[in-house]
């Protein structure tokens, strides 16, 4: 059995975020100790490894609830998950796209820039006026 410090410890997960967890029902309520202390199974310790991990991939918490759900059936076929984890490749993908638009601007408009003061900064302007970035970002 494992208190929630040992879990959060051991998974490198918050407390308050494994209580958050609790509540929005991916991990089980744990018994309480006689001292009323959360004590936690081996099951829960793995559980809470899965969701970090998914997290730390970007999966949102519908996505690992539907995950967790398919896994409590071995037998069942994969293409649930697969597909779960193709489309959260393609949204990974549409953001990689849209920071590397934003880094092509911020070069740009740092290019610009060179000694002058603020009144006559780039930067500042850029910023201010909308029209004067290269794309649509």
């Amino acid at each position: 059995m494992y208190s929630i410090g040992d879990l959060s410890r051991r998974t490198g997960v918050k407390i308050p975020t494994i209580r958050y967890y609790e509540q929005m029902g991916l991990i089980a309520a744990p018994e309480r100790s006689e001292g009323n202390q959360r004590r936690y199974e081996k099951r829960e310790l793995e559980r809470l490894a899965f969701i970090r991990h998914a997290r730390d991939l970007g999966l949102s918490i519908e996505s690992i609830r539907d995950l967790l759900a398919l896994s409590q059936h071995p037998e069942r076929p994969c293409g649930e998950a697969d597909r779960i984890a193709k489309e959260h490749l393609i949204t990974v993908r549409e953001k990689i796209a849209q920071l590397q638009k934003l880094e092509r601007e911020l070069e740009r408009i740092v290019a610009c820039n060179g000694d002058h003061t603020i009144g006559d900064c780039y930067v500042i302007r850029a910023l201010a006026d909308h029209s004067m970035c290269g794309t649509d970002h």
